[in-house]
């Protein structure tokens, strides 16, 4: 028999801007996209039924109102809608991120009130995060995924480079303890004591076409990747993240989830942009890969 937890999934919050992404590549404009954590990861818990509310703010000349109809933003009228640019180049393989104009951040009194969740995922880009949003998450919602990268960003006063600062410096390590999963990709980690931080979380690393670590209290494991052609590496953190918390609000131990989480970022880079998914198909996958654990 099906758990409950799959019959009848609670209601989660997604909080994190969407963005403007355009995309560069060996110098030149490739493709102008919807970006932000939270339209890739909308997509997925669509697709795996999981209802949700979404906070996310963006400027009027937000372009991607259509695609963003079910899961609609708060549009600031004093503000621009976040917007980055991503350079890629032959010559060099990794990607270079700069914040071109930030929307205004997310604030405690923008999440719904009276109301609890079953789960959250907080999953800011662009700094619109702030700790005391994070810490109103955390009291309103049963179970709390969150993304390294909302956390320890910084970007430059004149170009909007992305950097990064420890965990320590960033303003939200008390929250740690309250913190059940935490997500970062490779190289995110080195920001973080990963051996502190598993003593209070559970701690997943991305490793791209190597799939992921898991660090936790009781162990550590690695779980396969699923195989790739890589179009564009963007958002593939975004849906494994995505995919993992899914799994785990849908039922899953943490290394099915785990696995899961690498199937979604498998998929993310295929395509350039948020996934387009057939939500019928990735049903009937979950059911047949996955649900047999639940049974």
């Amino acid at each position: 028999m099906v758990t409950d937890s799959i019959a009848t999934p609670r209601r989660g919050l997604l909080v994190g801007n969407y963005c403007h992404d355009v995309l560069h590549r060996d110098g030149r404009v490739s493709a102008e996209t919807l970006g932000g954590a939270a339209s890739f990861i909308s997509v997925i818990l669509d697709a795996l039924s999981l209802p949700f509310h979404t906070v996310s703010k963006v400027g009027p000349e937000f372009a991607y109102a259509a695609a963003t109809s079910s899961h609609p933003p708060l549009t600031i009228p004093t503000s621009r809608t976040t917007l980055f640019h991503a350079h890629f180049g032959s010559g060099n393989p990794d990607r270079l991120l700069n914040r071109v104009i930030s929307c205004d951040p997310i604030r405690p009194d923008d999440l719904p009130v009276q109301t609890r969740f079953a789960f959250g995922l907080a999953v800011g880009v662009g700094g619109e995060i702030l700790p005391e949003t994070l810490e109103k998450m955390l009291e309103i919602c049963d179970t709390v995924f969150v993304d390294i990268q909302g956390l320890i960003r910084r970007f430059g006063p004149s170009d909007g480079r992305v950097s990064h600062v420890t965990l320590n410096e960033s303003g939200f390590l008390h929250l740690l303890p309250r913190v059940p999963f935490l997500k970062a990709s490779a190289d995110e980690a080195s920001f973080i004591d990963v051996e502190e931080a598993r003593r209070w979380c559970c701690v997943v690393v991305t490793h791209g076409k190597d799939g992921c670590e898991v660090f936790s209290e009781n162990g550590a494991f690695q779980a396969a990747p699923f195989k790739a052609y890589q179009v564009d590496p963007t958002g593939a953190g975004d849906c494994f993240l995505g995919g993992f918390a899914a799994g785990i609000v849908r039922g899953l131990s943490v290394p099915d989830a785990a696995l899961l989480g690498n199937f979604f970022g498998s998929l993310a880079v295929a395509q350039v942009g948020p996934l387009k998914l057939d939500s019928n198909l990735v049903q009937v996958c979950f059911s047949q890969y996955f649900c047999h654990q639940l049974v």
